[in-house]
């Protein structure tokens, strides 16, 4: 059934003018097309006016419409269909094989080696998944979400069993509440066992307080720094959090019954979540002004209650969303509406984000803002390949490596820089041209290992000749520049490093 937008927003929208009356293939559409998706490709149907697009994506189809042989290769993945219980247990059994080398005094090197091969493959799995939608999905805004919410939340593959963990954590804690509701969100991710793993909330008990989670949830995924909470808030929720851990062991999970109902949606079947009352601390506390009476489980609810109301997390997260959308310094105006959108809509985030994108300073902004290394990867692959589907996403994997934003990669919980500052040093742009000239050449090595498991001929992509070259909006110097290339690569290579193509 058709989808008919609503007369009062295609009037509030059209403040950002040409970019929403255009069709996405002109360069006023295309500009946004370019700012919310991963970059216009093949995959962007024409005859689409921007305004239209705009709302396909913000209530995207159950089916992001995937080519026929990306889909097969997600399905056939093993974090597509074991179950995580499944997943704990073959690790739990790699885990008891170095415990019996290490008590037969052998060199548990040999023995370890299975078990990090296990974790690697879960985490380039979820890493390969992760990158061909991006590449390949039509719910483009989404997959843009889906990386800026794993950003916010973040959590580091190569702690514990988190790879092994991060493709549950991204297919079931982030991707079903990206443009829904943040109390949705930030639930899903504290029941998570990849968050209480790498936030050590599974060391955090009555008499033996630890309070690294909560911090990060009042400091990164809530409230922000400097918003009023004060250090007897951290230690209350610290308070709330024992008990919450995870189930590694294989057997059976330990949770009050009367929250089993409550809490399915967050806790999911993976049976991994666990509480533990006898590790719980009963007291009573006072959280941000609310008395919380000591109820187990319960009180955790209530505390994420209490955080997604907050009016200054939505300053934060609606700063954030701004940082990542618009501009590295959002005005407050801007910052205003996007918060009050976010308290009267109860935290839905396809709500704030509409306010974001009737914003005049996010139509100013339209081809201004500086891709970070994941943005321009993707939109250079994008705009090389359009849906040639990339079989190697190991070269895609390096490249991010070598530009310093690695998928799953970033160490500690604050997650990858928003702004220019971070990834416009000299070294970083000499990296760019490099993976630049690569990609101009035809990168053979992404189309390594087919079918057939051989390099398939992958000539230089003719990029100066198609139309999203010719709809662009570039410099008459940038055009002036590439049309100099002594060879298709060349001028290749000086469009996708040009200070155009690093804006969108």
């Amino acid at each position: 059934m058709k989808r008919v937008i609503p007369a009062a927003w295609i009037a509030t929208l059209m403040v950002c003018g040409p970019a929403l009356a255009s069709d996405v293939t002109d360069a006023d559409g295309l500009a946004l097309v370019n700012r919310l998706s991963w970059g216009a490709s093949a995959r962007i149907p024409d005859g689409l006016s921007a305004l239209q697009w705009l709302d396909q994506q913000l209530h995207p189809s159950q089916d992001d419409g995937l080519p026929q042989q990306v889909q097969a290769r997600i399905d056939a993945m093993d974090i597509s269909h074991a179950p995580l219980t499944d997943i704990a247990a073959q690790l739990r059994e790699l885990q008891l094989q170095i415990r019996a080398a290490r008590d037969r005094g052998k060199d548990t090197k040999a023995a370890r080696m299975p078990y990090q091969q296990m974790l690697v493959k879960l985490a380039l799995e979820a890493q390969t998944r992760s990158l061909l939608r991006d590449l390949y999905s039509r719910n483009q805004l989404k997959e843009r979400l889906d990386w800026f919410w794993l950003n916010h939340f973040n959590v580091y593959a190569r702690k514990r069993e988190i790879g092994g963990l991060i493709g549950d954590f991204d297919e079931t804690a982030i991707r079903p509440h990206v443009l829904g509701k943040f109390r949705d969100l930030l639930a899903s991710t504290v029941f998570h066992p990849a968050m209480i793993q790498y936030l050590d909330n599974q060391q955090n008990a009555a008499g033996k307080i630890n309070e690294n989670y909560a911090r990060e949830i009042m400091e990164l995924h809530t409230m922000g720094v400097g918003s009023g909470y004060t250090q007897k808030d951290v230690q209350e929720l610290a308070r709330i959090l024992t008990g919450v851990g995870v189930n590694m062991s294989g057997r059976p999970r330990r949770f009050a019954r009367f929250a089993r109902a409550a809490y399915r949606t967050n806790v999911g079947d993976g049976g991994l979540f666990e509480f533990i009352p006898k590790r719980h601390d009963y007291g009573d506390k006072v959280f941000l002004g609310h008395t919380i009476k000591g109820s187990g489980l319960d009180e955790v609810r209530q505390a994420i209650d209490i955080l997604a109301s907050q009016p200054a997390t939505a300053r934060h997260i609606s700063t954030e969303l701004a940082q990542y959308f618009c501009c590295d310094a959002p005005s407050e105006a801007l910052v205003d509406a996007m918060s009050a959108a976010f308290l009267k809509s109860d935290g839905d985030i396809a709500a704030v984000l509409r306010t974001l994108v009737a914003s005049p300073q996010f139509a100013a902004s339209l081809g201004k803002r500086f891709k970070d290394p994941m943005q321009w990867t993707v939109s250079a692959l994008r705009a090389s390949f359009g849906d040639r589907v990339i079989t190697n996403m190991l070269p895609v994997a390096q490249m991010l490596n070598r530009l310093g934003e690695p998928l799953y990669g970033h160490e500690t919980p604050d997650g990858y820089s928003m702004t220019k500052a971070a990834w416009a040093g000299p070294g970083q742009m000499q990296t760019r041209f490099e993976i630049a000239r690569q990609i101009g050449a035809g990168a053979p090595r992404l189309f390594m290992g087919g079918d057939d498991g051989v390099m398939t001929a992958s000539r230089p992509p003719a990029l100066d000749q198609t139309a999203y070259f010719r709809s662009l909006r570039l410099a008459d110097a940038t055009r002036a520049a590439i049309a100099q290339g002594a060879s298709q690569v060349d001028r290749n290579m000086l469009f996708l490093s040009s200070p155009d193509f690093m804006r969108n």
